[in-house]
């Protein structure tokens, strides 16, 4: 949205790349933010807070990325959908609040209506919640997660596939 509104789209226009490596060169340096994000927030919760992580590291940093692709992915076609940078902000905001409460973060999902259940089931936090769970605290191996990393990997790569679909190398 910042490129359209700023006039820079043109010079992306004129690239001759694909839309699905425009998006994944506009998602991977927010990528990486992200899992300095995620070691940093470990590192406190370890060293400050003393939760030890009792599964792999390695599993819930590889996992933590699918994570990141898929909410990242969500956020490029949230900006294919929008006019404006203030559009895309109220859609990402209407799909993060959300998103929180009915992901199990804050209620338990089995606690909640039998419609918000499934709708619990589109939303990749709910996913990623069960992994952090599952490896930290009950230090489950990759086997349990199975079926949370097969929803992330198809959530990235649904959410790019369709945000690479609906960008157009023109001006509207």
């Amino acid at each position: 949205m910042r490129e359209r509104e700023r006039g820079t789209i043109e010079q992306l226009i004129v690239t001759p790349i694909r839309p699905y490596e425009l998006m994944v060169g506009k998602i991977l340096p927010y990528a990486v933010v992200e899992l300095l994000v995620v070691g940093e927030v470990l590192l406190v919760g370890t060293l400050w807070f003393g939760v030890p992580i009792r599964g792999s590291l390695v599993l819930l940093v590889a996992i933590a990325c699918l994570f990141l692709v898929s909410t990242l992915a969500l956020g490029l076609l949230i900006s294919t959908i929008a006019r404006t940078q203030f559009e895309a902000f109220q859609l990402s905001f209407l799909t993060l609040l959300p998103s929180v409460f009915i992901s199990g973060f804050i209620y338990p999902i089995d606690a909640m209506p039998a419609a918000l259940q499934l709708i619990s089931k589109v939303i990749p936090l709910t996913y990623f919640l069960v992994v952090v769970r599952g490896i930290i605290i009950k230090g489950v191996g990759v086997e349990a997660l199975l079926p949370q990393t097969a929803a992330l990997t198809a959530f990235g790569v649904a959410l790019l596939t369709i945000a690479s679909l609906r960008f157009r190398k023109r001006l509207d």
